[in-house]
């Protein structure tokens, strides 16, 4: 085995009561004038108040909230042409995947010249220098792993790209499980599954390590013990924070060992389609780890496990097929539909959408199959039809 690199951010407060460390980290950053980038309804929830208000009055705070769900390219471009024309000093941003994407671009971008399509993964040519202005990121969903890793995710005409290095890490990630109290159910269940997946996908990874593992299926028992309750009954302490800990280490297995086929095929429906990344994974889920379930099976049984379902008595075989049936199970009683048709998608968009995944190699190179346009193809018609793939 060759040696694993790891990376994390460097000053991480997690736990119940975390907020409390904000007006010290933004202190010791040494900045006056503060860009706060948020969603707007947390602005009428009254929570970003609640947050801003741990900051001491000598902070000069600029409030931004065109902000919203699965962030556009050119949402991308006006926040950072913002950032660059108000010279902010440093970006805090609070919310759920598409606010921290898009504070992570603008702290990092604010200090480079060109436009933010320049730096894109698939279609960029140009490298980020510098690490930009220093950044805090609190999530307030337990999901997206965006407090914790080196990526933004943008809404392309058709699919998504992404700006990716190690300088949009945060300088500070604060993630407390009592933001999350006031979450939504469809959110809470999107979200959530959006986290099973990074763990999942980051154990099954070509790239996984014992590293990545350790924080994978520590991160699927905890929220395989409690994502349902959690959408159920939003108020439990334990389910908030027992899925804000899952969440926290998927996030940080996934940043070093990387997804691949379910965000692979998961993109073009955000992008083409529109629908929320953490609904785009959980239609998806069942079905990808269904068709590569003969590359992983021992994981997909330790995984089977890890959801909380006793695996002795049964061979590879035979618990991998359940890991796939309660992955569905699970998607289905957290309320998110099981099948593409389900969201209005044409079986005719299947070869469009194949051909927009087919691009997201990044991705595909760490799955434990190789996936070629015929597989992803029969992965989407299952998906379509609520079958097996073919």
């Amino acid at each position: 085995m060759m040696a694993e690199k790891i990376s994390f951010v460097s000053k991480n407060h997690v736990g119940w009561g975390a907020i409390q460390h904000l007006n010290e980290e933004a202190a010791a950053l040494g900045a006056k004038k503060i860009l706060v980038v948020t969603d707007p309804f947390l602005v009428d929830l009254g929570m970003v108040d609640k947050i801003l208000n741990k900051l001491d009055s000598k902070f000069e705070i600029n409030l931004y909230t065109k902000v919203s769900p699965e962030p556009s390219l050119e949402m991308g471009e006006e926040l950072v042409a913002y950032t660059r024309e108000n010279k902010s000093e440093l970006v805090i941003g609070i919310g759920g995947g598409s606010a921290l994407d898009l504070a992570k671009i603008a702290a990092v971008l604010a200090t480079h010249d060109g436009k933010v399509k320049d730096y894109l993964n698939i279609s960029g040519t140009r490298q980020l220098e510098n690490k930009g202005l220093p950044k805090i990121l609190i999530p307030t969903t337990s999901g997206t792993g965006s407090e914790i890793t080196n990526i933004s995710v943008l809404a392309l005409e058709s699919t998504k790209d992404v700006v990716t290095h190690d300088f949009l890490l945060a300088d500070v990630a604060i993630v407390d499980p009592e933001l999350t109290l006031s979450l939504p159910p469809k959110i809470t269940a999107s979200t959530g599954i959006d986290a099973l997946t990074h763990a999942i996908e980051a154990y099954v990874s070509i790239n996984a390590s014992p590293t990545t593992d350790a924080l994978a299926i520590k991160a699927i028992q905890l929220i395989g013990k409690s994502i349902r309750k959690a959408v159920k009954e939003g108020n439990d302490v334990q389910a908030r924070t027992d899925l804000s800990y899952g969440s926290y280490l998927a996030g940080l297995a996934f940043y070093n060992a990387g997804v691949a086929g379910v965000h692979a095929l998961a993109y073009p429906l955000g992008g083409k389609f529109h629908i929320a990344h953490g609904e785009s994974n959980a239609v998806l889920l069942p079905y990808v780890m269904e068709y590569i379930r003969s590359s992983c099976k021992k994981r997909m049984t330790d995984i089977y496990g890890a959801l909380g379902y006793n695996p002795l008595q049964l061979s590879e075989e035979e618990a991998s097929i359940k890991c796939v049936e309660q992955l569905r199970n699970l998607v289905k009683d957290v309320g998110i539909p099981l099948t593409l048709k389900e969201f209005n998608i044409e079986e005719t968009d299947l070869q469009d959408l194949t051909k927009d995944a087919i691009n997201q190699k990044r991705l595909l190179g760490r799955s434990p199959m190789p996936l070629l346009a015929e597989d992803i193809y029969s992965i989407y018609k299952a998906a379509y039809d609520g079958t097996a793939a073919q």
